[in-house]
């Protein structure tokens, strides 16, 4: 008998919400992490529990992972030419949560051990064998140096696009299709209050100042897909950002930068044997649209209801069906992507696409100004940028 009925390797946003939604139906299950509990929980990272997330997650009877901070009222704006367009973010009816992932992760962590569930840290030099079975296993060293083996049904790939479980999988099973969209940004954590609040379009480039805190900014540059963190000292990053701000920003102490490619990737199919792929093992999309934490839910959900029809009935039908159903959401989404960071991109520096895709871009973005459904997407995407 295998010793668990799921291993889920990856301790992040998909990972963890799979954890918890398996336990508290009763369905074992082992998460490795290749990362100490500190780090994951450090990690800083954006984030947008979207009102289907929020949803999602009360459903399961998880009301208490929800305490992220709830997107603000009237505040922040778009600025374009470094004229303000305010955004209204009065979030009647709208149940979205702007809550860093690391926060998120921390909640549904602190969930799933006070169910009892079993988290291994440090697990080193994970190798997944007999991912056809019908012995499938994952073998991998623990935090003292000894090798492990777990016995399992099924494995969850919840270990992001660099992770191990993608590249487990025989070249050639999985097709890749995937988009670069010719620019970068910069991405940098600052120990300073936001002022102000919000996007920037200008011809010099897309800019961003997400409050990530009371006393800490995500600062976001557009920058050439070959730039490199040391093409941008601290007084490059904050004279560029009242450039196309125009105005005086607040500036203060750089703890971190790197560059960030925008690319969407989507693999088909998302699973090979007894290996499923969830999250950004299975697809990225830029982080413009703000819906990586949505797709990660959405693909746990899926999986979780899937093992679940297993576990009670004996009927597969589910997890067959696993890519068939999660894929035509994705795309759903790569859409929206797509558009919304086209949109943005476009609507200021013409190097990419012109002068006519930059006028046309400005149309749409004061239709959506104009629209009923404007102050909801826009306060989405100005709070929950990755």
């Amino acid at each position: 008998m295998p010793e668990t009925r799921v291993v889920i390797v990856g301790a992040g946003v998909a990972g963890l919400a799979l954890g918890n939604f398996l336990l508290r139906d009763g369905v074992e299950c082992v998460v490795l992490e290749k990362h100490s509990r500190a780090y994951v929980e450090q990690r800083q990272r954006a984030g947008t529990i979207d009102g289907f997330g929020v949803r999602m997650l009360r459903a399961w009877g998880l009301d208490e992972v929800l305490e992220g901070i709830p997107i603000p009222e009237s505040e922040g704006a778009f600025f374009i030419d470094g004229e303000a367009m305010p955004i209204d973010m009065d979030d009647d009816g709208n149940e979205s949560l702007y809550c860093p992932q690391q926060v998120l992760v921390r909640n549904l962590t602190d969930a799933f051990l006070r169910m009892g569930g079993d988290l291994r840290y440090k697990a080193a030099d994970v190798v997944l064998e007999n991912m056809e079975g019908p012995h499938t296993r994952v073998r991998y060293q623990d935090s003292d140096g000894t090798d492990r083996t777990v016995e399992c049904d099924l494995i969850a790939g919840c270990d992001g696009f660099h992770g191990v479980s993608r590249r487990s999988i025989p070249a050639g099973a999985l097709t890749e299709y995937a988009h670069q969209y010719g620019y970068s940004w910069l991405s940098i954590l600052a120990d300073v209050p936001t002022e102000p609040s919000g996007m920037a379009i200008h011809s010099r480039g897309l800019a961003g100042l997400i409050p990530r805190g009371p006393h800490a900014t995500r600062v976001y540059l557009q920058c050439a897909v070959d730039d490199t963190p040391e093409q941008w000292p601290d007084e490059r990053v904050w004279s560029e950002l009242e450039a196309r701000f125009g105005r005086t920003v607040a500036r203060g102490e750089i703890v971190s930068r790197h560059i960030v490619p925008l690319r969407s990737v989507v693999f088909d199919p998302m699973s090979y044997g007894n290996l499923y792929l969830l999250g950004d093992a299975a697809h990225i999309v830029p982080p413009m649209s703000a819906k990586g934490i949505h797709l990660a839910l959405h693909d746990a959900e899926v999986f979780a209801r899937a093992v679940l029809r297993r576990a009670e009935d004996g009927d597969t039908s589910l997890l067959d069906g696993y890519s068939e159903t999660c894929l035509p959401h994705i795309w759903n989404y790569q859409a929206f992507a797509t558009w919304i960071t086209e949109i943005m991109h476009n609507a200021g520096d013409t190097t990419h696409a012109g002068e006519f895709r930059k006028l046309v871009a400005r149309a749409e973005l004061q239709r959506q100004f104009t629209s009923e459904t404007a102050s909801r997407l826009f306060g989405e995407l100005s709070a929950g940028t990755n």
